[in-house]
């Protein structure tokens, strides 16, 4: 058991990495469509490039959603509709009418004849009105719709809807068929006793006339002919027309949705996961052969999956929405996020690997992926300061502008036209860049979640004006000098290798702050000439001089400075020898121990650690040269970091024989320029 524990502590770190390399798999995995993928591409209007094909089974060729919405369309505009006529009201009118007429007509000088006849007459009107029926709305249906009335759900007669009487026809048509032979004043009263009278008796059936349009949209056939198996569907060369076109469609949508059984199924699951699984080895590969620093770091690992997971998520989520709204994802926010942490190289690969992915999600495939993976190479290119806010709106309008660009050539090529052509996908580009700016504040809370430092952060340690380095310069002014000297011939050293110019710089800063807590002990601060050292044993004084490194780590931690930053803290000095007070120890007692006056380490594990330690050790040795020439800081800086060379003091530093000699050429020109020295012409 113990043998097992033993193995599983020293392998957890690679445990985890497959731990990790697994789970990504699998949720990658499971938002993928679990179907298969139609193995030929094919466009309208362009030849089709693969051999002859015949059909591999019986399928129905699948009406386009044009099609079904018209026809859907037709049923809703010509469907019956259903009207309930009150039983009674006619029989209520009538009375009424009766009953008024008298009363209006009990004084009129005409007589019973015409009184009679012109009583006929408007129950003439009435009966014609109700023999339709009058509306109690005007519902504006077309006059040829089909209605039926009813009386209690009972279907009494069939008619047209141009036969009922709205509201506002029903006047037109009394005043109609009274004529001109009455009276102006006799009109009047008719008019005026229908308008007491008439009463509204037909109401649409909502409920009734829904349910058969129901009925009717159900019976709508979602296919038209079918194809039998083996028949020839397309041959090569041929250039694939409406029907080949709709044929194709129905046989890749009934390949991908129907022909699937569970052992399918279970196949199909197989194959995604292997393609995952190779893609992501791939990139665990990548950083171990590359990138050996970030693949021995979990964190940057699970940093790096976490981005590649979620940027197939929100994919499918916006696929599973709405297809039409693919480029709104910001895809170029991976390689931007990815450059702020690590470097462009990785930021790339990483990219094409998450672009190769979403291939098999995404519709139009091909188009998708050249224009993600165009995108990020552009937004490697351009953006090369990410702290600088301007640098970041103009490599967004780049590529925005790359992104509608290549839209528009692929639109083209696909039409042969401009018509058509759609401007709210340029809109969607507008907005993928737009959302590309949240890459601030993602990077801000990226660092908070994962411990990194990203370039931003760092221009804002490098500061001066900060908390920790205000103090700094108060308490040490001296030290705090020395640190911007060093600070200025570490960025110029790194400038010239190639390393992280803003990363050493703010290393730098930060490297001696543990000389707060005995500023008095290191001669950069002593401006009286009283040295406190002469009071202590040499034990005691390289103690105090060791310690600054370790006092150093607990204030960076106390001011939540990033573990980059504490690293240069760390290891400044690597596990050099504190030797002037070990050569005086030395002198009284020669069985002296060395590791008590050694530094405890670790030594620079990185070019910038390396960078550090050598401009470090130069600029403070720098201050003993006396009458400095040309030929003095030549000798002194190749005598300081052979020495350190020859300690073994970058053993652990994948740092070059070529880049330390740049290095030392930088530091003897910085050097002379610090002393104001002239070239030494020969006598």
């Amino acid at each position: 058991m113990n043998v097992f524990l033993n193995k599983w502590y020293k392998n957890h770190a690679l445990v985890y990495k497959v731990l990790l390399f697994l789970l990504t798999t699998l949720f990658i995995v499971y938002l993928f469509p679990k179907t298969g993928k139609f193995k030929y591409a094919f466009e309208k209007g362009k030849p089709w490039q693969s051999e002859n094909l015949y059909a591999p089974f019986n399928f129905a060729i699948k009406k386009s959603q044009t099609e079904i919405a018209k026809e859907k369309q037709d049923i809703e505009s010509h469907s019956s509709l259903y009207f309930e006529v009150a039983s009674g009201v006619k029989d209520d009118v009538l009375l009424d009418y009766t009953m008024r007429y008298n009363q209006v007509f009990r004084d009129s000088s005409s007589t019973n004849n015409e009184k009679s006849d012109l009583y006929k007459h408007g129950k003439t009107i009435i009966n014609k009105l109700y023999k339709s029926g009058i509306l109690d709305l005007d519902y504006n249906y077309d006059d040829d719709r089909s209605v039926i009335l009813t009386i209690s759900n009972t279907i009494q007669k069939e008619l047209q809807y141009g036969n009922l009487y709205e509201l506002s026809e029903w006047r037109q048509f009394v005043e109609k068929d009274l004529g001109n032979t009455l009276s102006v004043d006799i009109k009047k009263r008719m008019l005026s006793i229908f308008f007491d009278v008439i009463k509204t008796n037909v109401t649409l059936n909502k409920s009734l006339s829904d349910k058969a349009l129901e009925e009717d949209l159900s019976r709508i056939s979602l296919t038209r002919g079918h194809i039998e198996k083996d028949q020839l569907i397309v041959s090569k060369g041929q250039v694939v027309e409406d029907n080949q076109f709709d044929v194709l469609s129905s046989l890749k949508s009934e390949y991908e949705s129907q022909v699937w059984n569970s052992a399918n199924y279970n196949w199909v699951l197989v194959a995604y996961t292997l393609l995952v699984a190779l893609a992501l080895l791939m990139l665990l590969l990548f950083l171990r052969k590359y990138r050996l620093d970030v693949f021995l770091n979990n964190t940057k690992v699970t940093f790096i999956f976490f981005n590649i997971a979620l940027m197939v998520l929100l994919t499918t989520l916006v696929i599973n929405y709405n297809s039409q709204y693919i480029y709104v994802v910001p895809l170029c926010i991976l390689p931007l996020v990815l450059k702020a942490f690590f470097d462009t190289r990785l930021g790339l690969f990483v990219h094409v690997l998450t672009v190769l992915l979403l291939g098999f999600i995404v519709p139009n495939s091909y188009e998708y992926m050249f224009l993600q993976i165009i995108a990020g190479m552009v937004t490697i290119l351009t953006v090369s300061e990410l702290y600088k806010r301007a640098n970041l709106f103009i490599s967004v309008g780049q590529i925005t502008f790359i992104y509608i660009i290549a839209y528009f050539a692929f639109f083209v090529i696909h039409e042969g036209q401009l018509t058509g052509l759609k401007l709210e996908t340029f809109g969607l580009f507008i907005l993928c860049g737009l959302a590309t700016l949240f890459v601030q504040p993602l990077i801000y809370i990226y660092e908070k979640v994962f411990g990194l430092v990203s370039d931003v952060s760092l221009l804002e340690l490098s500061d001066t004006n900060t908390k920790l380095l205000k103090e700094l310069s108060n308490k040490a002014p001296g030290t705090f000098h020395h640190s911007l000297n060093v600070a200025n011939l570490a960025e110029a050293s790194a400038n010239e290798i190639g390393a992280n110019a803003m990363l050493i710089r703010v290393g730098a800063l930060y490297h001696d702050i543990g000389k707060m807590n005995n500023p008095t002990y290191f001669t950069e601060n002593q401006s009286t000439g009283i040295n406190p050292h002469d009071e202590l044993s040499s034990r005691e004084s390289a103690q105090i001089i060791i310690d600054h490194t370790i006092k150093g780590i607990e204030i960076a931690k106390k001011y939540n400075l990033p573990d980059r930053v504490i690293d240069f803290i760390r290891t400044h000095h690597g596990t050099s020898v504190v030797y002037y007070f070990y050569m005086k120890e030395k002198a009284v007692n020669e069985n002296v121990d060395i590791s008590d006056f050694m530094y405890p380490g670790p030594k620079p594990f990185s070019k910038e650690t390396a960078i550090l330690m050598m401009c470090d050790s130069v600029e403070a040795a720098s201050k003993s040269l006396k009458e400095p020439t040309s030929t003095k800081i030549n000798d002194f800086v190749e005598r300081i970091i052979d020495k350190q060379m020859e300690s073994g003091q970058f053993l652990n530093a994948n740092i070059t024989f070529k880049e330390i000699q740049a290095i030392k050429k930088v530091l003897k020109r910085k050097l002379a320029n610090i002393y104001h020295l002239r070239i030494e012409y020969p006598e």
